[in-house]
């Protein structure tokens, strides 16, 4: 599997559906986040980090110049479920998000591969 669908995968890593009203708990999740995407199983890079932000009504976008596409939020409880893609290539990941901190897995059918993800707020 390419860097690209690690890249993509990285990104899924981080979103879920919100229930209405939950903006001001999604907002404690506002900011930059850099996520560690490490391949557990499968021919995928190993592991790369990359940098995610989360708005204030918790939509995921990634955080690097690319044209990845990403869809997902994080819900007003920090859970997190996402799906990233790159032409026929793509990854869905979930996870919780607490506090400052966060952690999850991954697959890319696409790819073969699967792993886990570890996230960190920055500044």
């Amino acid at each position: 599997m390419s860097r690209q669908l690690s890249a993509i995968l990285f990104t899924c890593l981080l979103a879920a559906f919100a229930p209405s009203g939950a903006v001001a708990a999604q907002a404690d999740y506002a900011g930059s986040w850099s996520v560690l995407v490490v391949t557990n199983s499968g021919n995928c890079d190993k592991a790369f980090r990359y940098t995610v932000n989360i708005a204030r009504n918790g939509v995921i976008t990634y955080g690097g110049p690319s044209d990845f596409t990403a869809s997902g939020q994080v819900a007003a409880n920090g859970a997190v479920s996402v799906r990233i893609s790159r032409g026929s290539d793509y990854a869905q990941g979930s996870g919780r998000l607490r506090g400052a901190r966060g952690r999850g897995s991954w697959e890319s059918p696409s790819g073969g591969c699967r792993g886990r993800w570890q996230a960190e707020r920055r500044g």
